[in-house]
C-alpha cells in the first residue's frame, strides 16, 4: 500500500509539473491507502512492540503489582479494540450510500479499515498477551537485544 501511495503521488506530480495536468483520483485514492495502512499495520507493530509506551510506573512497581497493572491495561486495549470494531462498523454502515468525489465509490470500503484493523488488533493482542502479561516481553525486545550483543 505504501508502494502504491508513492507511485501514484510520484506520478500525479511528475505529471502536474511536466503535462499541468493531474489524476484527479490521485489525492484521494491515497488518502485511502493511507486509512488502510494505518489501521491494517497497527496489529503487527503492536505485535511487535513498537508502540510508544510509558512504562516508568511498571518500571517502579513490585512484581506482583506490576502485572496487575499489566492486566488491567490488557483489559483496555481489548476494551477499546471492541470499541474500535463496534463503532468502526456502525460508522461504515452510516456511510454506506455516501460516495467519495472522485472515484464514486461507497465510503463504506473506506470505513471498514477501522473494524478490519481492531479485528487484527484484537488478534495480534491475543497472540502476544500471556508474555505481555508476565514479563512486559515483546518480538522488538529479541531484536534489540540482537542488535546490542552485536555492538559490543
Amino acid at each position: 500500500m505504501l508502494a502504491a501511495m508513492a507511485a501514484i503521488i510520484f506520478a500525479n506530480v511528475a505529471l502536474r509539473y511536466l503535462t499541468d495536468q493531474s489524476i484527479e483520483w490521485a489525492e484521494e485514492v491515497a488518502r485511502h491507502l493511507m486509512i488502510w495502512l494505518t489501521f491494517l499495520g497497527a496489529g503487527p507493530v503492536l505485535r511487535y512492540g513498537g508502540h510508544i509506551a510509558v512504562e516508568n510506573l511498571q518500571d517502579g512497581l513490585p512484581h506482583a503489582a506490576a502485572v496487575a497493572l499489566r492486566g488491567v491495561i490488557a483489559l483496555l486495549l481489548l476494551g477499546f479494540f471492541g470499541f474500535m470494531i463496534w463503532y468502526g462498523w456502525l460508522y461504515m454502515l452510516r456511510a454506506q450510500y455516501q460516495t467519495t468525489a472522485a472515484t464514486q465509490i461507497s465510503f463504506a470500503y473506506v470505513y471498514a479499515a477501522m473494524p478490519v484493523g481492531g479485528v487484527l488488533l484484537v488478534v495480534h493482542w491475543l497472540l502476544i498477551v500471556r508474555d505481555y502479561l508476565r514479563a512486559r516481553v515483546f518480538a522488538s525486545d529479541a531484536h534489540f537485544d540482537a542488535n546490542a550483543s552485536a555492538s559490543l
